[in-house]
């Protein structure tokens, strides 16, 4: 006999990703020690901490750009830590870096066309198999990608190598080639260093917007205080590879270990 049914549906995790116990030492640096963190569904959450706190190392472990000594790394109910870095993007999970990484001898858009995971045409036998699903695939892309660098104020570069942009033009384009993955969530690393105001406030904007509008969850690791404060609904502070708060933004402000260790308070 099958099961009765008791009428009440489960919840799903409301975290899309859970670390536990991440470590990761080089010769005999703890750059991250026994950390966790985790990260709302929908959300926009901060990553904080002094120079040298183990952040952007914690970000490499949580896609696995370099395995950890110990720890686990859950996405979306699912453990990550054992595959390579271009499965856990396939899987949604995808990041960017404090000097972006753009391929300067490419157009601004054919970086944006690049970025579209499993397209179709990558197969060699499909280019005769299925050239029309090929045609049809690659104008829907070409019309995302045009939709997302005329959000971000790009769609004049288009045909400009991406070598030509500025260091904050490159941030743009690197975070818009990310949501051409369509994205689940993503780890942005410092997107508001080195970049001027106007520009922060417009990056600030794009967040929010996909945010709100696509459900894009975020991960900011930021050293720009207003930036952090004005987005994120939840803060980790990071200090000596080890975790040493979390909380919202009112917390985070009025901490007393956080003033001392991270503000020099």
């Amino acid at each position: 006999m099958a099961p009765v049914s008791s009428g009440v549906t489960q919840s799903p995790d409301p975290n899309l990703l859970v670390a536990t116990g991440l470590c990761k030492c080089f010769g005999g640096i703890h750059a991250v020690d026994h950390a966790e963190i985790s990260v709302a569904r929908n959300s926009i959450t901060g990553l904080i901490g002094p120079n040298g706190a183990g952040k952007t190392t914690l970000f490499n472990l949580l896609c696995n750009f370099i395995p950890p000594d110990q720890g686990r790394v859950i996405f979306d109910g699912e453990p990550i830590s054992h595959l390579p870095p271009h499965q856990v993007a396939l899987q949604g999970l995808l990041r960017t870096f404090q000097v972006p990484r753009v391929l300067s001898r490419l157009s601004v858009l054919e970086n944006m066309l690049l970025a579209a995971p499993r397209q179709t045409g990558e197969q060699f036998w499909n280019s005769w198999l299925k050239p029309l699903r090929i045609r049809q695939e690659e104008q829907e892309l070409r019309q995302r990608a045009w939709h997302l660098l005329e959000s971000v104020g790009l769609a004049a570069k288009a045909n400009d190598y991406a070598g030509a942009l500025s260091g904050g033009q490159r941030k743009l384009l690197e975070m818009a080639r990310v949501m051409m993955h369509r994205p689940r969530l993503v780890l942005l690393d410092e997107p508001a260093a080195g970049v001027n105001p106007t520009l922060i406030n417009q990056i600030c904007e794009y967040i929010l917007q996909w945010n709100q509008q696509d459900g894009v969850t975020f991960l900011i690791i930021e050293h720009n205080m207003d930036v952090i404060m004005s987005l994120c609904h939840h803060i980790w502070v990071l200090a000596e590879g080890k975790n040493l708060a979390n909380g919202s933004p009112s917390e985070i402000q009025t901490n007393p270990d956080v003033l001392r260790a991270y503000l020099g308070q």
